[in-house]
């Protein structure tokens, strides 16, 4: 995320074009929102499969996301125009079409302001989120702008461990059904494919060429400075 944070300052500047990335994490970790300051003890010390869980925070708002078994998204870009939310959903387009096409209608959430107290992003689901049609949340989302220029990144939960959310939340996890031909499929595959679709459907709805492109040596030396 640090890396989504550069990108933004840098397109902010006018020396780095819109963008798109993907990624899962290693270590598994929980990400805070950047306002989020009252976590629950017990994450100081949480332990799965041996392995200490990090706390990180992001450069966007919202709630704690745990990332394990998701798939991290993140688009940068400027000149939408309209509020915040219109925003949100001008960028949510190329996930629902995405998301329609590998057999999984999404619409948004209309969870109110009482989301706030629910330290657990996926726990609730605002006008900024994408659910399924028995109203599961897949896709949670956050923004960050800073001046025209915006950041929104999300994570799509895929394969997330319910026993492993149940230590983290202390609730049981909304159980997700794929359809057949992903849910059969290694998750390494799965990945893959949902992110060929979404760079895909992105393409032809912002009438756009992506061009694949890997951070120098000295690019990630400056966003991993940050």
């Amino acid at each position: 995320m640090a890396i989504d944070t550069w990108l933004l300052e840098q397109h902010r500047l006018g020396l780095h074009p819109p963008t798109l990335r993907f990624y899962t994490w290693t270590p598994i970790a929980i990400s805070l929102g950047y306002h989020q300051k009252q976590v629950p003890n017990h994450w100081q010390h949480l332990i799965w499969q041996g392995q200490p869980i990090d706390l990180v925070r992001r450069p966007s708002g919202g709630r704690a996301v745990l990332h394990q078994g998701d798939l991290t998204y993140a688009v940068v870009m400027s000149g939408l125009p309209g509020s915040r939310l219109q925003a949100y959903q001008a960028i949510c387009q190329f996930l629902i079409e995405g998301w329609r096409s590998l057999g999984v209608e999404l619409s948004y959430g209309s969870a109110g302001r009482g989301y706030i107290h629910n330290p657990n992003c996926f726990g609730t689901a605002t006008g900024a989120d994408l659910v399924t049609e028995v109203g599961v949340k897949l896709i949670g989302s956050a923004q960050l702008r800073r001046g025209s220029a915006i950041l929104q990144h999300g994570s799509m939960r895929l394969t997330t461990d319910p026993l492993l959310y149940q230590q983290v939340f202390g609730e049981e996890l909304d159980r997700l059904v794929l359809p057949a031909a992903l849910s059969a499929s290694p998750i390494d595959q799965v990945t893959a494919q949902i992110i060929e679709v979404l760079q895909a459907v992105l393409q032809q709805q912002w009438n756009i060429q992506l061009v694949r492109q890997p951070l120098s040596a000295a690019e990630w030396q400056a966003a991993l400075a940050q």
